[in-house]
């Protein structure tokens, strides 16, 4: 094609911008259900950059809205081990309650700091993924550099939950070599390393078959943080049984709901997440709520 002299070109052929188009595949999710539901809570306590910690420099979070250079911030510390001391249990108990199993999606760092964030949810059923040793991106991170961050962040999360974890979700930013990483590691089933439709998918992989299961950051408690468009607890469950109901309508979907400990367990906040499991568990077996293992593994069987 010949150069227009517009800045950019044209996107690299690698990258899928078609998908699956008007021809989705044919779930069949089990027992003849018309959506997957994965629950997604994401445990970070611990594992956010802190002086106190090791780190060179502190997190920056919207609660708090400022950044302490050269010196501990015990107030961005103490919003984030709201998560492991209080909201965990809340969690547990919201889930327990409603009969759904959840994927914990941890930090390495968080879960050795605090075993019990893996160790209890893996003693009630849940799943327990990676979500890398701490929680940072892995854009422009050196390949050894990465290699190990994984290796290390599968060691101590199958120390403490009593199982290797076979998924994996990035902070935000993957970097280029993570999935295939992942792939050659060899433990892995899937990875949520991508926003991109409303069904997994399959790539080849050094080792077999590789899952991608799209995680979103629209059915997402971060959107509470300031600027994000949720305030009140209502707001989060409105917006996720809308887009329940919708995939429910199409059928033949799945759909992600991504929770923190620290942001979703607050006492104002935790009603919006029964409110939706109210409103799932009136679906009866039109849904599946599944771990995202559990989702892997059909779509391996299915398609694999």
């Amino acid at each position: 094609m010949a150069d227009t002299g517009v800045p950019g070109g044209m996107p690299p052929a690698s990258r899928d911008l078609a998908g699956y188009g008007r021809s989705p595949p044919a779930a069949q999710w089990p027992g003849g259900a018309r959506l997957a539901l994965s629950l997604v809570v994401n445990v970070e306590e611990g594992a956010e950059l802190s002086i106190a910690s090791g780190d060179a420099r502190n997190e920056t979070i919207p609660e708090s809205g400022q950044l302490i250079e050269g010196a501990p911030d015990p107030c961005m510390e103490s919003h984030f081990a709201y998560g492991s001391r209080v909201a965990l249990w809340r969690m547990l108990d919201v889930l327990d309650a409603h009969g759904v199993k959840a994927t914990f999606s941890c930090c390495g760092r968080a879960v050795a700091a605090t075993p019990a964030l893996a160790a209890e949810p893996a003693a009630r059923g849940h799943e327990i993924g990676a979500h890398g040793w701490r929680w940072e991106m892995h854009a422009g991170m050196e390949e050894a550099t990465e290699r190990a961050v994984i290796a290390r962040t599968v060691a101590t999360l199958t120390e403490h939950a009593g199982a290797r974890p076979v998924g994996w979700h990035t902070k935000s930013a993957a970097s280029v070599n993570t999935r295939r990483l992942l792939m050659e590691e060899g433990g892995f089933l899937y990875d949520s390393d991508a926003y991109d439709d409303d069904l997994p998918r399959i790539v080849a992989g050094p080792r077999g078959p590789h899952v991608v299961i799209p995680y979103a950051f629209d059915t997402n408690d971060m959107r509470f943080r300031p600027g994000g468009g949720f305030v009140q607890a209502e707001d989060f469950s409105r917006y996720c049984i809308a887009a329940f109901d919708r995939l429910m309508q199409e059928g033949g979907r799945m759909m992600s709901v991504g929770l923190h400990l620290r942001t979703i367990g607050r006492p104002g906040r935790i009603a919006g997440l029964e409110q939706f499991l109210d409103h799932v568990t009136r679906a009866g077996d039109a849904v599946w709520v599944a771990r995202r293992a559990e989702i892997a593994r059909h779509w391996l069987a299915r398609f694999g």
